[in-house]
């Protein structure tokens, strides 16, 4: 690249910072946009269930069995008892004004049964509007009721002089998030997110303006080149991208105490080859689109939707339905997440991200060489 290319892609760099700073709405959507995603999507996108608001009927309540029984729910962080009933015709309306998402009913003869070694029923009334959250609640007290059968019977075998039966006693050890906290999920793939839709959509009207304002002509006439334009437009965009990143990476570490436990230089390196790819991508929308307003639709439907929904962001790709799972490969944000969550949780190296290393190459060579050959310098 010869010392006139460079200086004519340093002014067109420079034309595109000054129409950046004149306009306060793309600017604002660069810089404070991606920090208020975070924030959102950060505090108020939880996967964890806690806190199943329950509602008693104890028709027991005169045993003591029962009532230690019930201690096992109220004593639980993934239990909140919230109120006691006396006839279903409360638990119904109760569960029907959403005031509660489950009931327990315990019988009247609920001690009589444990006392006589027999097997106490227990009546579990779940709000199954919600299948998966319901799902995990009747998980949770399945696991409270087996910890509660293997605590009595070996009580039993005791009192009788017996020794304890044996059993398998488990002690999972839990690798990278030891608190399985939910955050520490979700807060590296909305980086991701965050960097390929926005990057997308503000390069998605960088071409089309110039058309729209008849701003184009000028440039055609000058004697810079379609990939010096190209490369021109890239950099004020790959800075703020890299701006947003950094943003990104300190409001996880700080606010949401996610640790980083991989190499800064291979994050820089591979989110580099990311936001290339995701900058051509929008740039080569930009030509491809001709007008600002289906530019912009166009990188919202290519960008947006797919990192949603088929990246793994939210939804495991493994539980997808078989013939939407090969679709995800094509998806760069799969590749980006894996990468952010790998170097944040696990502490990747290459070695281990290679795969996603090769794929974002490809994508950002493949995105730049279709934005400068499909942008063809002449009018329209």
């Amino acid at each position: 690249m010869t010392a006139q290319s460079l200086k004519r892609i340093k002014a067109i760099a420079w034309k595109e910072f000054t129409q950046i700073k004149r306009d306060p709405r793309s600017l604002g959507l660069a810089l404070a946009i991606p920090m208020f995603l975070l924030f959102i999507f950060g505090y108020g996108l939880s996967l964890d269930i806690d806190h199943v608001r329950t509602v008693v009927w104890n028709q027991d309540a005169q045993s003591e069995l029962s009532r230690n029984f019930l201690l096992n729910f109220s004593n639980s962080k993934y239990f909140k008892i919230i109120g006691y009933a006396d006839n279903y015709r409360d638990i119904e309306q109760m569960i029907d004004s959403g005031k509660v998402m489950m009931a327990l009913v315990i019988p009247e003869d609920f001690s009589h049964y444990l006392e006589s070694g027999q097997a106490a029923p227990l009546q579990l009334i779940v709000d199954g509007s919600d299948a998966n959250t319901a799902t995990i609640a009747m998980g949770y007290v399945n696991s409270v009721v087996a910890n509660y059968n293997v605590k009595l019977v070996n009580d039993t075998t005791q009192n009788m002089g017996l020794a304890p039966n044996s059993n398998i006693d488990s002690r999972p050890r839990i690798w990278f998030n030891m608190g399985l906290t939910s955050t520490w999920f979700i807060v590296p793939g909305v980086i991701a997110m965050i960097i390929m839709i926005i990057a997308a959509l503000l390069t998605s009207i960088c071409i089309a303006r110039e058309w729209e304002r008849g701003t184009m002509e000028q440039l055609i006439s000058t004697p810079v080149k379609g990939h010096e334009l190209i490369i021109g437009k890239f950099i004020p965009y790959f800075v703020i991208g890299f701006f947003d990143l950094t943003i990104g990476v300190l409001m996880a570490r700080f606010l949401f105490h996610v640790p980083f436990r991989g190499s800064y230089l291979l994050l820089l390196f591979l989110s580099s080859l990311f936001l290339t790819g995701a900058l051509s991508q929008g740039i080569w929308i930009s030509v491809v689109g001709k007008t600002q307003l289906m530019a912009s639709q166009l990188a919202t439907l290519t960008t947006m939707l797919p990192t949603v929904l088929l990246s793994g962001f939210i939804y495991p790709i493994f539980n997808m339905p078989k013939f939407i799972q090969p679709i995800t490969y094509l998806v760069p944000a799969r590749y980006y997440i894996v990468v952010l969550r790998e170097l944040f949780l696990k502490g990747g190296t290459l070695a281990t991200l290679w795969d996603e290393a090769l794929f974002l190459v490809l994508f950002a060579m493949l995105m730049f060489f279709l934005a400068v050959r499909k942008f063809k310098k002449k009018v329209i």
